[in-house]
């Protein structure tokens, strides 16, 4: 299973022409490719299941997924659609207050993420003390997946130790991360190979044990 190349042309094309008159015009070719991101969503929710206890085949593809126009309310940048297809997969679609898989599709910046976006106060708190008391089974997560501490993302982090940190903390620069993210790009010649959806799992597979570091820290 993989994303078709049409589909990739339609989020190229789009991009140049970021209207509603376009999109209106291309609405079966909009329809066509939001179809074929839904199937292989549904097949990374299918074998996800297999490896993940905290998913299950009854969650909706649909329900994961992002809605592809934009809120332009606040922002400068006024085009009315995003240029690519994302979705969150969780227990929960992309709503829950936890650990999720994130799979980003763009012609030119497929990338696929696991872990916690911005948790809340006190799940970012919860986060933090266990990695405070049990900063080896982080490391050891990340290990058994091939990755390392510095592999998390640093996009989104205190400037300033947090609340209870001292800033001779062993572990500090990991108690500074706001989320805790783990990520890896793909290009679209491997997002359009036959392989595909065996690569997204293999590496979501990798990422897993953090994830359950993450569930652990939370009760969940």
């Amino acid at each position: 299973m993989n994303i078709a190349p049409a589909t990739f042309d339609f989020l190229a094309q789009l991009k140049e022409n970021n209207n509603r008159e376009w999109f209106q015009a291309n609405k079966p070719a909009y329809e066509a490719a939001l179809n074929d991101v839904l199937q292989f969503i549904e097949g990374i929710i299918k074998r996800l299941s297999e490896v993940d206890p905290h998913i299950n085949e009854e969650i909706q593809a649909k329900k994961c997924l992002f809605r592809i126009y934009r809120d332009v309310r606040f922002s400068k940048n006024k085009d009315p659609y995003k240029s690519w297809f994302a979705a969150g997969i969780s227990v929960d679609g992309r709503k829950l207050a936890g650990p999720e898989y994130y799979i980003h599709i763009e012609p030119e910046g497929t990338f696929l993420a696991v872990g916690y976006w911005r948790p809340e106060k006190q799940h970012l708190e919860a986060i933090r003390q266990e990695i405070d008391y049990s900063s080896a089974e982080l490391f050891k997560a990340l290990e058994k997946g091939g990755w390392k501490a510095e592999n998390l993302s640093q996009e989104d982090k205190l400037s300033r130790p947090p609340a209870g940190y001292g800033a001779d903390h062993e572990h500090i620069d990991l108690l500074k991360h706001r989320s805790f993210i783990l990520q890896k790009n793909l290009s679209r010649k491997e997002m359009e190979s036959p392989k595909a959806l065996d690569r997204v799992i293999a590496a979501y597979e990798s990422m897993i044990p953090f994830k359950q570091f993450i569930h652990m820290a939370l009760d969940q």
